[in-house]
């Protein structure tokens, strides 16, 4: 490594394929700082096409082919936007980390990709790229997910207060971070659905033209049905122990639609009764989760642990209020309290991914994943 700055970019797409995330962060002293962040709309074309992939069809192979250039033209056009709002310029960044795009994982396979070709990528913005995250820990034996606890330890950690650190994306993932005095073992997984039920529900029925339920406001005016939201979170992947992760490949609204064709879902009901539903089944996921990591790292004695919420869900209201209800015991607030951009963690996190591969420090954790040891994360794509 060379002695001049750390500038990484991490680059995050998630499962609403809405966006691409680029954040340009600097490390040092064992911190980061945020330096710029850049939001690059997804082309509506690419989104559609992007879904699509994510559905199982036929000849997915030749959709693949014509969607994995203009994908990573994208990821390069966010760093470029992104540099172009600072006085850097690719010399000063010594890599990007780029999650890509994650179209199946199937942990139970072994199996999970993530589209993007960081080659294009590397070559497009003349900076050395860090990509495919995921498979060296599945690899040796883990979920390959979440990587971002690993992360959020690094950062986020306390010396005396336990903390929860829940991202809500398109799927919910939690990070228990007990404090150090404690010399436990940080905890992670996927807690179920976090936005991607509510967007394709909303996209699907809701007359606007947004993609999303902005602040909840759909949600607010139906009720919760609430035998629909008992069945609902009776679903065995709640009762897995961790290490768990899990995709929209099963919380989806094919998953959804029998449920819906049950009594529980009758002419009582409309679809803003469900959307209000689904919000709360998000909710409901991620509290339980909470209170259960709070009484199994506190020897059965809760100690109010506070909870930080980021990703997508830390701007819906609706979904905030729900999980200060249903955890008075726990202050719940967005890691903005905390020094970070609800908005930017992930983007963050696969930048100091990136950074860990370059140094060649371990970035997972196995306790978390599953893998049966640490290891360097990603693969390299040098830009020459």
């Amino acid at each position: 490594m060379s002695n001049k700055r750390e500038l990484y970019i991490g680059l995050m797409s998630g499962t609403s394929i809405d966006g691409i995330d680029a954040a340009l962060v600097e490390f040092k002293g064992g911190g980061c700082q945020l330096l710029a962040q850049h939001l690059q709309p997804m082309p509506a074309l690419l989104t559609a096409q992007l879904h699509q992939l994510c559905r199982p069809h036929n000849d997915e192979i030749t959709a693949l082919a014509t969607i994995e250039q203009p994908l990573a033209q994208a990821f390069a056009l966010a760093c470029q936007q992104l540099l172009a709002k600072t006085p850097y310029t690719a010399n000063d960044v010594t890599a990007i980390g780029s999650h890509g795009q994650t179209i199946r994982h199937h942990p139970e396979h072994g199996f999970t990709l993530q589209i993007g070709d960081a080659n294009i990528l590397a070559a497009l913005t003349n900076i050395d790229t860090v990509a495919d995250f995921r498979r060296k820990d599945m690899a040796l034996g883990g979920q390959g997910a979440p990587l971002v606890p690993a992360f959020h330890q690094a950062v986020f950690q306390h010396q005396t207060i336990n903390r929860a650190i829940v991202n809500i994306g398109g799927l919910a993932n939690i990070t228990y971070l007990p404090n150090l005095a404690q010399d436990k073992t940080v905890t992670g997984y996927d807690t179920g659905p976090g936005n991607t039920l509510l967007d394709a529900w909303f996209s699907a029925k809701s007359s606007s033209d947004k993609s999303y339920d902005k602040d909840g406001q759909w949600a607010k005016t139906g009720v919760i049905i609430q035998p629909l939201l008992n069945l609902l979170l009776q679903h065995e992947y709640f009762a897995l122990i961790p290490p768990k992760s899990t995709g929209r490949e099963l919380f989806n609204l094919a998953w959804l639609q029998p449920y819906l064709a049950s009594d529980l879902y009758t002419d009582h009901y409309n679809d803003a009764d469900v959307q209000r539903t689904l919000t709360r089944f998000t909710a409901v996921s991620i509290a339980n989760e909470v209170m259960e990591l709070d009484l199994d790292n506190s020897d059965n004695v809760s100690i109010n642990t506070e909870v930080y919420i980021c990703g997508g869900g830390a701007a819906n209201p609706l979904l905030m209020a729900d999980l200060t209800e249903l955890l008075p015991n726990s202050p719940v607030m967005t890691t903005a309290e905390i020094g970070i951009d609800p908005d930017w963690v992930e983007a963050i996190a696969f930048a100091w991914l990136a950074k860990q591969h370059m140094h060649k420090q371990p970035g997972n954790l196995p306790a978390v994943t599953g893998a049966s040891r640490t290891a360097i994360l990603g693969a390299f794509y040098p830009a020459g």
